[in-house]
């Protein structure tokens, strides 16, 4: 990504959409750590899901919509119950297309595929519908929260550009010997981490979210009922 604006700087005049770049990297991201493939082959599946988070967004925008209006088949749920359907088949396509990754524990669909012990000893497994659930929410919950924190991140660091100065120098002190994957080092990024926590409390990326029990589950002492 970086490149690329590299390549753009040379323009006399020219503008980046950093907020869809920055989507656009996180997607690419998501995606092969959940399947271990590219963007490409999976752009589908996350346009389809950009569609149900705008469908949802204005949902919840209006204070008219209940929870009753949820069923009923107005023309923006049918659309949603379309959508959702379709990423529902396409996640099963990549579960099928992927079934190799099995046999490899650094990716996302591996893990969710393998069987894990519980409290009792017994060996379970996820089903089909639980690793769509979770492949769901991991897509939700890293490319959304994490593009959005760092697009604000750097419109901050644009307008306090003192802290951009001591952010930058600050890397290039830690990774001017070690290479930029080397996670050891990100602990000694401290005015990074206050950055991105300023950033947070600032705009903060999650307002709410909800859970639903599809069993009865026991966490330790307690016992949720299904709802």
């Amino acid at each position: 990504m970086l490149e690329k604006w590299e390549q753009e700087r040379g323009r006399v005049e020219f503008e980046i959409d950093v907020h869809k770049e920055l989507h656009d990297l996180l997607a690419d991201i998501i995606f092969r750590t959940a399947f271990g493939s590219r963007f490409e082959e999976g752009k589908h599946l996350f346009e389809l899901q950009e569609q149900q988070m705008h469908l949802i967004s204005e949902a919840f925008k209006k204070c008219i919509y209940s929870w009753l209006q949820r069923f009923l088949p107005t023309k923006k749920n049918r659309e949603r119950w379309r959508i959702e359907k379709e990423i529902g088949k396409s996640i099963r396509m990549l579960i099928a297309t992927n079934s190799k990754a099995k046999d490899n524990s650094e990716i996302l669909l591996s893990l969710l595929m393998s069987a894990n012990k519980n409290q009792q000893g017994e060996e379970e497994m996820f089903g089909e519908e639980d690793i769509i659930g979770e492949c769901k929410t991991f897509y939700y919950g890293g490319k959304e929260t994490t593009a959005n924190l760092l697009a604000w991140a750097l419109v901050l660091l644009s307008f306090h550009q003192e802290w951009q100065d001591k952010a930058r120098e600050e890397v290039v002190s830690i990774y001017v010997h070690n290479p930029p994957s080397a996670e050891d080092y990100l602990t000694d990024l401290k005015i990074v981490n206050m950055r991105l926590n300023e950033t947070l409390r600032l705009y903060p990326p999650v307002v709410l979210i909800t859970r639903k029990v599809c069993k009865n589950v026991k966490l330790g002492s307690l016992d949720i009922p299904e709802i």
